[in-house]
């Protein structure tokens, strides 16, 4: 039985506030343990974001201001993320693996109070930074960041906030184009880290596997934000390896991870059935997985992966069941509370079973874009539904099935394809690993076909073998063989980069 999770006192929506409301009353309960036996309980934890909130406060950072944090996955980073809500400020994380040049955007399009770094990219962030207050944050707790906070009191009231408020503006990931920034308010992240509370079956006893990056969505507002609410403890671990989570499986319940994290852990003979016994969810999301890894998942170990669906701007929308069907190629049904539908081109409402564009509507679809206002008007309906740009058709039980994005949709000679649906045939050929399709430049087609494959043995002539599955003209015109696929760090294949890549090809 899941716990009964109560509102923050007073009423305040300080995400902050609200999710605290879910600690253990006993705060020398462990939140925290790393695989080399650090530990943290939950009274550390809020005595170090106290006094960064402190920190913030002081220094002049008003309730909406931007605190924009470019730092690698460390204990510290969760303090850090949890003083910047207390303070009423907006969080705004960015992938370490920014450059200067591209990190030079962000900062001028938050225009953050404050910007927080690793130490040793300081002196490349400064000329960047602006009139933004620079702080630093390593791994093990160094920088100005600690040594400023460590002077002030921790013991501190969350900042009033409203629902409607921002608790974070979060870049979407740019695979296909200029990253937006994606508003979202206290309530958005609230509602989404209370339903997935209820529908995943979260316990007091719980104990989750982290793994993920605390830069994206699912590391940050689906992973951790669930256990704060839980009261539960993490096995917090800088990035994922697959021997090493195998290991800690045992000592766990939960985890959350990337398709990649289970092709890897399956590629692994240390995942056997007792490994994974005490194990009572396994979580995938941020790219799709394979109906065949979904199955050899099961039968190694007995446990199905329950997948979700979500994006930057809905947090998660869709999920398998945690007692019901995990149906194998889909995404689940809505979550509670949750609407979808799936329309047309020309924006008409599709039948269940059709294939369109999937919307969204409910409590946790982002506010908009960050000073785009043209760009959330194109992408909002009336009514509140926002455009995905996913392509799915929704079956008459409600699952889902996510078939590509609109952007990767190819026409070739006037005729639509999918690509997932020439993905999904090739994957299923006998020495492919992985696929990508893409559509490039044709002189005569307008685009064609082209198959990006990853293999574990010659899988011979590939055209050849769906020419009985596939409509002549979803056949690739051509098939090209690489050690890996592009992935961005939430493991999406990078479409982007393999249209550039083989644009040429056709003159």
């Amino acid at each position: 039985m899941s716990r009964p999770v109560s509102f923050a006192p007073g009423g305040n929506a300080n995400l902050f506030a609200r999710l605290a409301s879910g600690f253990p009353a006993d705060r020398s309960a462990i939140f925290l343990e790393t695989d080399d036996g650090t530990r943290m309980t939950f009274a550390e934890l809020l005595d170090r974001a106290g006094r960064i909130a402190s920190l913030l406060v002081a220094s002049g950072v008003q309730p909406g201001d931007r605190v924009a944090v470019q730092v690698e996955k460390s204990v510290g980073g969760i303090g850090l993320y949890l003083g910047v809500l207390q303070a009423g400020a907006v969080y705004v994380p960015l992938n370490p693996a920014y450059t200067p040049a591209e990190l030079a955007h962000f900062i001028a399009d938050a225009e953050p109070k404050v910007v927080v770094c690793d130490p040793a990219h300081e002196g490349a962030l400064a000329p960047i930074a602006g009139r933004a207050w620079l702080l630093t944050l390593g791994t093990a707790g160094e920088g100005t960041l600690v040594a400023q906070a460590a002077r002030l009191p921790s013991e501190r009231e969350a900042v009033a906030r409203v629902g409607d408020d921002l608790a974070a503006i979060l870049y979407t990931s740019g695979t296909t184009g200029r990253s937006k920034g994606a508003m979202l308010t206290n309530d958005n992240l609230w509602s989404n880290a209370t339903t997935l509370h209820r529908f995943w079956g979260f316990r007091p006893d719980d104990v989750l596997i982290h793994a993920l990056p605390l830069f994206h969505t699912h590391g940050l507002f689906v992973a951790l934000n669930l256990m704060l609410l839980n009261g539960g403890r993490m096995i917090f671990l800088p990035k994922f390896d697959p021997d090493r989570v195998i290991r800690l499986l045992p000592r766990a319940t939960v985890m959350m991870g990337v398709p990649t994290f289970y092709t890897r852990m399956l590629a692994s003979e240390r995942l056997t059935r007792e490994a994974a016994a005490g194990m009572r969810l396994f979580v995938s999301g941020s790219a799709p997985l394979l109906a065949a890894t979904h199955e050899a998942f099961e039968a190694r170990t007995g446990q199905r992966i329950l997948e979700r669906y979500g994006m930057t701007e809905t947090g998660m929308s869709t999920s398998n069941p945690l007692d019901g069907e995990c149906r194998a190629g889909t995404v689940g049904p809505a979550l509670p509370g949750v609407a979808l539908r799936v329309a047309g081109s020309e924006g008409e409402i599709l039948a269940p079973d059709e294939t369109g564009v999937l919307e969204v509507r409910g409590p946790n679809v982002f506010k908009g874009y960050w000073r785009l206002p043209a760009k959330t008007a194109e992408e909002m309906r009336p009514g509140g539904w926002f455009v995905t740009g996913d392509v799915a058709r929704i079956a008459a039980d409600g699952y889902v099935t996510i078939v590509g994005r609109a952007k990767d949709f190819i026409i070739t000679g006037g005729l639509n394809v999918y690509p997932k649906e020439v993905e999904t045939a090739l994957d299923a050929l006998p020495g492919v690993t992985e696929s990508a399709v893409v559509g490039v430049p044709h002189p005569d087609f307008g685009e064609a076909v082209v198959a990006v494959l990853t293999v574990t043995s010659d899988p011979g002539d590939v055209v050849a073998a769906l020419r009985d599955r596939l409509a002549a003209f979803k056949l690739p015109k051509h098939v090209a063989v690489v050690d890996e696929l592009p992935r961005n760090a939430m493991g999406k294949v990078q479409k982007n980069l393999l249209r550039e890549q083989f644009a040429a090809l056709f003159g």
